[in-house]
């Protein structure tokens, strides 16, 4: 006799589909993982919980104490200071080349930004008692985490520095390659809405940008979809900005693994 069919519940589903999506991805599609010598890999993996991220989805709000840090494989994280009339404006992005958390191992133990997921995807997330002890351990996670402290640190100076003298045009530019840098596609699923409030201007000047870039064949644009389709011509119009960012990765951080 067939044994009968048992449904289930719609919290029960989500954590099988989370589970049996764990089994395709890898902790090491995060470059500092990568990065990490086997044995201090193989240390911490046993305590890498899955985390699938929705676009959207709020990681962390200001002042509040953080539990978990988050290393995003496929995903993007961004960094935003939300001001008290509620505007905001992205300070930093995080991808597959970071991790979200750092004053978990500075000492802060919160943060005065929101961290918002801007490019759904995967991540694996690590409890903040366990990131404690590896970085107690004064070996290769924590020299590979305070380098990376550091070139997160530039691009929150130079996205500041772009913010204030460049134009909507080459902030577009810059985000979207930033973004790409990230991503393994050139496919970014993100409106201009959202665009216009992690740049902190006005959505019609996004509007305007993007148009400009869509009219000389850089990107196409549909409803709430961006698909780059000439980054060499992207790299060509944006400012200085990007290249300052990417450089200072590849010197602080020479030994991530290429996307």
């Amino acid at each position: 006799m067939s044994r009968p069919r048992v449904s289930k519940t719609p919290g029960q589903a989500r954590r099988s589909l989370a589970n049996r999506s764990s089994f395709l991805v890898n902790p090491r599609d995060n470059r500092l993982l990568a990065a990490l010598p086997e044995e201090a890999y193989e240390r911490i993996r046993p305590h890498l919980e899955f985390a699938d991220l929705a676009l959207g989805e709020v990681l962390y709000e200001p002042g509040e104490p953080l539990v978990h840090a988050y290393f995003p494989t496929n995903s993007i994280v961004s960094l935003l200071y939300v001001m008290e009339d509620g505007a905001s404006a992205e300070i930093a992005i995080v991808g597959n080349d970071g991790v979200l958390g750092v004053p978990l191992f500075m000492g802060g133990l919160s943060t005065p930004s929101r961290a918002v997921v801007q490019s759904a995807g995967r991540a694996f997330r690590f409890k903040a008692q366990w990131l404690d002890r590896e970085f107690s351990r004064f070996g290769p996670f924590l020299h590979l985490m305070l380098r990376y402290t550091q070139a997160l640190i530039t691009q929150m100076a130079q996205t500041a520095v772009c913010n204030r003298h460049h134009s909507v045009d080459k902030q577009l530019c810059r985000w979207l390659l930033l973004s790409l840098d990230r991503l393994p596609s050139s496919d970014l699923a993100m409106t201009q809405d959202l665009i216009a409030n992690m740049l902190g201007v006005r959505r019609e000047g996004v509007t305007a940008a993007a148009g400009s870039l869509q009219k000389a064949g850089l990107i196409k644009y549909r409803r709430g979809l961006i698909t780059v389709l000439d980054r060499k011509g992207l790299q060509a119009r944006t400012c200085e900005c990007y290249q300052v960012v990417k450089t200072e990765y590849e010197r602080l951080l020479p030994y991530l693994p290429k996307t």
